[in-house]
């Protein structure tokens, strides 16, 4: 499934949050994604902004463990970090259930964690297209 990311063109992340978590290296998420933003120069030191062909949204983000949040001494340098979140919209949540009452539902659902992980887990078979644009072959 095709997919571009915020080197390609503007993806909008408003309203999204977070949706899981996913342990990888920084150089492995750039390779996939390309160079990832500065973040928000405060609890954010990198951040990827993806979209898929179908529209689904997800964001790859460190949050509160680099040098950004905890400074020099304690933070991790950004190359150095391998614990990332990762965020998006919620995917079928009706807009009168909070959503408390739909993670207490079960009825959530993340395809953004699942499309990450599957990107980690098949690297060997995504390929750029037209510069940053990439597909994963199946």
């Amino acid at each position: 499934m095709k997919y571009i990311t915020h080197n390609d063109q503007n993806i909008n992340v408003n309203m999204t949050h977070y949706q899981g978590e996913v342990k990888v290296s920084y150089d492995l998420l750039a390779t996939l994604f390309g160079q990832p933003h500065c973040g928000d120069g405060y609890k954010v030191d990198a951040q990827w902004k993806i979209e898929w062909e179908d529209g689904v949204v997800a964001t790859i983000y460190n949050y509160k463990n680099g040098m950004n949040y905890l400074g020099w001494r304690e933070g991790i340098p950004t190359e150095l970090i391998t614990e990332w979140n990762i965020g998006g919209h919620d995917i079928g949540r009706p807009a009168s259930q909070s959503w408390l009452d739909w993670k207490r539902s079960g009825d959530d659902y993340h395809p953004q964690v699942e499309r990450i992980e599957d990107l980690i887990k098949n690297q060997d078979i995504v390929t750029t297209i037209q510069g940053h644009n990439y597909e994963q072959v199946d």
